[in-house]
């Protein structure tokens, strides 16, 4: 399942993505906000990543003003992998390399257009394995360390 969140200075690009998914009849869960009230990106991050980490097969988007709070909000998960992209290239590689799990972008940084690529392309990405599994257990090594 693909899991989608946002604080307020993500929530038109949210939007957006949404409608791009519905029209693309991709099944997703609105983790919130609803509104463009003001909302604080860490309680969003926590509420949607919780879901995302219970089936290794759940993905993520979120989305905040930069991109950035947010997904430092999410990698503070166990299990979450999120990565902040603005272009297509680390979207893609970010799947291909890092087996990231949650794509976070900035409201005030990535228009909707982009913002699809980064979809599209992150969606349709597979991990590689090989030589990067490595580095993903080395991370979740890392990552067991501090529980």
């Amino acid at each position: 399942m693909l899991y989608l969140g946002a604080d307020h200075g993500g929530f038109e690009l949210k939007e957006s993505i949404k409608k791009y998914l519905d029209e693309k009849g991709i099944d997703y869960v609105d983790c919130g906000t609803h509104t463009p009230e003001s909302i604080d990106y860490a309680l969003i991050a926590k509420k949607t990543c919780d879901e995302i980490v219970k089936s290794k097969d759940n993905m993520g988007i979120l989305c905040c003003g930069t991109g950035i709070g947010i997904s430092m909000a999410a990698n503070k998960v166990n299990g979450i992998r999120a990565a902040c992209c603005s272009d297509y290239f680390s979207a893609k590689y970010t799947r291909l390399h890092n087996n990231a799990n949650v794509l976070c972008m900035g409201g005030r940084v990535v228009g909707a257009g982009l913002a699809i690529e980064l979809v599209d392309v992150f969606l349709k990405t597979g991990f590689e394995g090989g030589r990067h599994q490595r580095r993903i257990d080395q991370l979740t090594d890392i990552e067991n360390a501090q529980k």
